[in-house]
């Protein structure tokens, strides 16, 4: 289970401000999936105007953001409502497992966060991405916060609807394909997760292009 999260909230809204110049709308980028044996890579993009937004009041509604990786998942499915109501925009992109075999797992990767920025309609002058490199071929101006997830309150809240978003699907995956405990483990590499491939082989989500070494199950 995740530690509970003691991210500072104000800090977060301070990157943000800072960023922006103090007003106006800026937008935060991320994507979760990347390192998964099975399912899609899902990125989102989220909006926050601080010329309306009451700091305050989604302060209090937002106490505990950051990153969506160090949050439980109640903490996830907790904020990701509030974020939906006090976000201005919001764009989700996905990319199945086949696009990720077919154009390559980081190049994926990098259009999904283009295309959350670029369908934004419109997207704000200030736009942050989680990283530390700028996306080559996005036709949006934007800046890499290096773990911008933990920096910057915009980046935050997309990191939590990439996240929640994700394994939505991939719990709803699992009633199609139960043998593999995408409940659990929602396509990661977990020991049970490459037992499962061991014992039943690959089904339509598995990425084929990700090596990974299966466990020797006893009689086999």
């Amino acid at each position: 289970m995740a530690a509970p999260v003691t991210a500072n909230t104000s800090a977060l809204f301070e990157f943000d401000l800072e960023a922006c110049g103090g007003a106006g709308e800026i937008a935060g980028c991320d994507e979760v999936g990347r390192g998964c044996l099975a399912g899609p890579i899902v990125a989102a993009a989220v909006v926050f105007d601080y010329a309306t937004l009451d700091l305050e009041k989604a302060g209090l509604l937002l106490k505990g953001l950051g990153d969506s990786k160090k949050l439980t998942p109640t903490a996830r499915e907790r904020l990701y409502p509030v974020i939906v109501r006090h976000a201005a925009r919001i764009s989700i992109t996905s990319f199945t497992s086949r696009t990720i075999d077919e154009k390559g797992l980081h190049k994926t990767n990098l259009k999904a966060l283009s295309r959350s920025l670029e369908t934004l309609a419109p997207c704000p002058v200030t736009a942050l991405v989680d990283g530390h490199l700028p996306l080559p071929d996005c036709l949006v101006v934007h800046r890499p916060v290096k773990k911008g997830d933990s920096m910057s309150a915009c980046i935050a809240a997309a990191s939590i609807i990439a996240k929640v978003t994700r394994d939505r699907l991939m719990h709803t995956i699992h009633q199609q394909y139960p043998q593999y405990g995408f409940n659990q483990h929602v396509g990661y590499s977990t020991l049970a997760h490459r037992e499962a491939i061991a014992r039943h082989g690959f089904c339509s989500i598995h990425r084929r292009s990700f090596r990974c070494e299966l466990p020797v199950l006893e009689g086999s």
